[in-house]
């Protein structure tokens, strides 16, 4: 897999020494590098990227400002000299976030994670696709292995950041992934799986308690979003002898 890639940067210095990394690291293809965040807003709507090295001070539009206007499926790295916006960064769709001088190594790290993220998008996508396999279970990878999972099993799935936990039956430790609730959720089926919130996934058979508009799970308080409480009500109702 080859990751579509631009550099936007100020700095000609960075710009060069960035696009040197991109050019020894084989799985990466340099589509441009832009000298000003807006140049690159304009460049990157007319050919969109995978991943993007982008620096966070610039004039006119600073990097975070850009970052907020790209595509959702577009992978950020955060190229700056000033720590204090480490947190911001991460409000967008930052994957990982380098400090100026950046090395070569940890220019690699962060390619890696986000190759990693898009191998495990695809394949969750094209797992996703084969309508005539009946989904039962799914293979998800975590810490360098692949855990068969049977769906029956999952009572529901957290989303944070980039990654998701998934809580299992019988299990007091949850599987951890690099994956996003928006490719779980595509893949998971419906009506047995429903996002009951922007960070929750549940499998509706497995609901044992409501409570004040939260589902119930052992200790646990899972809200319902106002997007959902009429379908968990519906559910709820259709098993409910009065």
């Amino acid at each position: 897999m080859k990751l579509r890639c631009a550099i936007i940067d100020d700095e000609p210095l960075a710009l060069d020494l960035l696009e040197s990394y991109v050019k020894k690291t084989p799985f990466l293809e340099l589509i441009n590098r832009y000298s000003s965040a807006v140049s690159a807003q304009k460049g990157l709507e007319e050919e969109p990227v995978d991943l993007v090295f982008l620096d966070i001070q610039m004039p006119q539009m600073t990097g975070l400002e850009l970052a907020k206007t790209l595509d959702s499926d577009t992978r950020i790295v955060f190229t700056t000299a000033f720590s204090q916006y480490a947190i911001d960064s991460y409000k967008t769709n930052a994957l990982d976030y380098l400090l100026k001088p950046i090395s070569y190594n940890d220019f690699l790290i962060s390619c890696n994670k986000a190759l990693e993220w898009f191998q495990l998008k695809s394949a969750s996508l094209n797992l996703g696709s084969d309508s005539t396999e009946e989904k039962d279970f799914v293979f998800i990878k975590s810490e360098y292995r692949l855990i068969k999972v049977q769906l029956k099993d999952i009572l529901y799935i957290e989303g944070l950041k980039d990654y998701i936990k998934i809580y299992l039956e019988g299990q007091s430790k949850p599987i951890m992934t690099l994956l996003s609730m928006k490719v779980m959720e595509e893949y998971l089926p419906k009506p047995q799986f429903c996002r009951v919130h922007r960070s929750f996934i549940v499998q509706l058979n497995k609901i044992e308690e409501v409570e004040r508009s939260r589902i119930v799970f052992g200790k646990t308080y899972i809200p319902i979003s106002e997007s959902n409480k009429d379908y968990i009500q519906d559910f709820i109702n259709k098993h409910t002898i009065i």
